[in-house]
């Protein structure tokens, strides 16, 4: 049984720069020394490049040109306040940064409507920011659809109050834990899920030793092994270079490991022959994202489900 998306949402960014706001907790951002202008000229680019090369693959894509009524810096990433599932559902999630709040955007709902998508169902979380609560979406989750688990590296962005909530509402088994990147000789929290481990249908690309916790580590490696699911690890010096941050897409029943070039680089002979039994590798530069935005190409990417 393969778990086919319809197509993709991706937001083509109007105001990309690196985000003040974020950088508290995402270790992957870096100091550049471009100006804003030149930063959204280059991201643009690379976003128009990644656009191309899933098209002329057949990956269906939806894109969402970002105006300038509001200042999002991190519009690019969609797949934090919004996830589209089967039975014509969505979740609109509560954001830990400020100005992330304000990529909640009912045009882009709309827009997707537009496509043929019919959506009948909408959880919203947002409200949990009153609370200080948050859930990143795919970003905080790492969701395997098909054996409906919940993998979920808790931070000060992924509450686990709401974890269960929206495991209860999505009939998800939570698969809770924490996970760790090494900062300045200290180990800090790792800030999403979706940059220490990628679900695919039959493999996970994890990086373990970022799990501290020898208990943590045994649940994880435990419920991946019942779902029959290969174990591609990958190391922290990989997941620095956004080896985790991949996503599968599968359309018409063919699978497609999509990544940056930066995360293809990083890997050895022997992961990719790993991942080619099960995907075709696709690999796009998008490295001013990337240091910028702290996140890669599985963050840009929202699947559409009918």
């Amino acid at each position: 049984m393969m778990n086919n998306i319809h197509s993709i949402l991706m937001v083509r960014p109007s105001s990309f720069r690196t985000n003040s706001q974020t950088a508290l907790n995402n270790y992957f951002q870096k100091i550049t020394h471009l100006n804003d202008a030149q930063v959204l000229q280059k991201a643009c680019l690379e976003f128009d490049n990644l656009v191309s090369l899933l098209l002329s693959n057949g990956i269906p894509v939806n894109v969402f040109q970002d105006d300038l009524v509001k200042d999002t810096p991190d519009s690019i990433f969609p797949n934090n306040w919004i996830s589209f599932h089967k039975n014509k559902r969505i979740a609109i999630y509560p954001m830990y940064a400020y100005n992330r709040r304000l990529e909640r955007n009912d045009k882009i709902i709309k827009f997707i409507e537009s496509k043929g998508i019919e959506i009948d169902f909408v959880n919203d979380y947002s409200d949990a920011e009153n609370h200080n609560l948050f859930l990143e979406g795919t970003g905080s989750m790492v969701l395997d659809r098909l054996n409906k688990k919940s993998y979920c590296s808790l931070s000060d962005r992924t509450s686990e109050s709401l974890v269960d909530e929206f495991c209860n509402e999505f009939s998800y088994m939570p698969i809770v834990f924490k996970s760790y990147q090494s900062i300045d000789k200290k180990r800090k929290l790792i800030y999403h899920t979706n940059v220490m481990m990628c679900i695919a249908n039959k493999y996970s690309i994890i990086c373990l030793e970022s799990v501290d916790s020898k208990i943590d580590k045994q649940i994880v490696i435990k419920s991946l092994k019942d779902d029959n699911k290969e174990i591609i690890e990958i190391s922290e010096i990989q997941l620095n270079s956004f080896a985790g941050n991949m996503i599968e897409l599968v359309f018409e029943n063919k699978s497609f490991l999509v990544m940056s070039t930066q995360a293809y680089k990083s890997l050895t002979k022997n992961q990719i022959h790993k991942i080619e039994k099960f995907s075709k590798i696709i690999h796009s530069s998008v490295e001013t994202i990337e240091n910028c935005g702290g996140g890669s190409v599985r963050c840009m990417i929202a699947e559409v489900f009918n």
